[in-house]
């Protein structure tokens, strides 16, 4: 056996019983995060390039680049929903695992309408609708990640821990910033730990679908959505391309990645499953 098979079999150890042992990953992470000092709201956030009035509409490239959201998250909850969803064979088997997913693509469709209604008139209470659904999203699909990869007892036990852990993360912020104390190191860690955590649910776990590669797509256009963001990004791209922003990009970015995920789910099908995966 190479080294390499055999530092992933000694991690593999470490985590092979998957509630304790990705709870306490997340913990000592967690622990890590919370090392930095607290690390307020740059209030510049706000300040997005393209603020043009269209159609009556403020900012209406940054409201209107929100619908892609809806349309995948429909698309999702539509696919999720039917009857035949759930079959052998088919892009679900076990009838557990669905909850994950409709929890994914609902956070999705909200997040249509919370970025949208932030984009109208952006400050930090607005920013609260913006950034709830997208915890939702962020959990219910680290949570499907955790069923499929581990087992799916596990991504059903976590699912509503995780959740709340995402609204946890932004109501701490929130309450924060009306004391003059805002701290986002709790919601950095929602929206980064599953980043890094779910490749390594893919390295070390088999998966029990085809197309596992289209997990990894689509995050890498969620990273590309995180840099587009980025305020100096924002700018650059609206002074070179002049007609749309690096922010507004970034919506469609992120809605791309949501889609990718959509992809996977309705053209999967089951692997035989390894013998030592738990249902």
């Amino acid at each position: 056996m190479g080294p390499d098979r055999s530092n992933k079999g000694q991690l593999r150890a470490v985590l092979e019983k998957p509630i304790p042992g990705f709870i306490g990953l997340g913990i000592v992470a967690l622990g890590s995060v919370f090392v930095l000092p607290p690390i307020p709201q740059n209030l510049s956030y706000h300040t997005f390039a393209d603020d043009r009035t269209l159609l009556g509409v403020p900012n209406f490239l940054n409201v209107a680049s929100n619908l892609p959201f809806l349309l995948v998250g429909l698309l999702g909850l539509g696919l999720l929903l039917r009857s035949d969803v759930i079959r052998p064979g088919g892009p679900i088997r076990d009838a557990a695992e669905r909850m994950p997913l409709l929890v994914l693509f609902a956070g999705v469709s909200l997040t249509a309408f919370g970025s949208a209604y932030y984009h109208l008139a952006p400050d930090n209470d607005r920013l609260v609708w913006d950034r709830l659904p997208m915890t939702v999203a962020f959990m219910g699909f680290f949570a499907s990640m955790i069923g499929e990869r581990i087992s799916v007892r596990a991504g059903t036990w976590l699912l509503w821990p995780l959740v709340w852990l995402g609204f946890a993360s932004v109501y701490n912020w929130a309450m924060g910033e009306r004391h003059d104390a805002g701290d986002l190191r709790l919601y950095a860690f929602v929206q980064f730990y599953p980043l890094v955590a779910i490749p390594l649910l893919m390295y070390l776990f088999p998966a029990r679908y085809t197309r596992a590669s289209d997990v990894i797509i689509a995050l890498a256009w969620y990273l590309l959505a995180k840099v587009l963001e980025a305020g100096p990004v924002d700018h650059g791209v609206y002074r070179v391309l002049g007609v749309v922003s690096g922010h507004t990009l970034k919506h469609l970015s992120a809605a791309l990645g949501a889609y990718w995920l959509f992809l996977m789910v309705r053209d999967r099908r089951p692997i035989e499953a390894s013998a030592d995966f738990e249902t």
